[in-house]
C-alpha cells in the first residue's frame, strides 16, 4: 500500500467514526442504553473513536514507512479536524429532527 491509498483510507475511516455515533442509539454500536444517548454520551463516544482513529493512523504510519514524533499541537489540529467531519452527523441528529417535529405541530 503506497501513502496515497492509506490517506484515502484514513480519511474514510475518520469520516465514518466521526459520525457514527450520531446514526445509532446504542453505545459504541454495542450496548443498549435504557433512555437512549445523550448528547454527552455522544462526545465520550466521540472522543474514544478519536483513539480508535489516532490508532489506526499511527499502524498505518508504521506500516507504510517510519514512524514520526508528533507534537500537541498535531492532536490538537487532528482532534479539531474530527470534529469537523461530525458535523453532518450532528446536523442530522439534532437540527433536522427538530425541524421535522416543529413541521408536524399544528400552529
Amino acid at each position: 500500500m503506497n501513502t496515497g491509498a492509506a490517506a484515502l483510507l484514513l480519511l474514510l475511516l475518520a469520516v465514518c467514526l466521526a459520525n457514527l455515533p450520531f446514526l445509532t442509539e446504542r453505545l459504541f454500536v454495542l450496548i443498549v442504553l435504557g433512555r437512549g444517548k445523550t448528547l454527552a454520551w455522544r462526545l465520550l463516544e466521540l472522543l474514544v473513536y478519536y483513539g480508535i482513529f489516532l490508532a489506526c493512523g499511527r499502524g498505518l504510519e508504521a506500516y507504510v514507512g517510519r514512524l514520526h514524533a508528533q507534537a500537541w499541537q498535531f492532536y490538537a489540529i487532528t482532534l479539531l479536524i474530527f470534529l469537523v467531519l461530525a458535523y453532518p452527523g450532528f446536523v442530522f441528529r439534532y437540527l433536522r429532527r427538530s425541524q421535522r417535529a416543529q413541521k408536524r405541530e399544528p400552529s
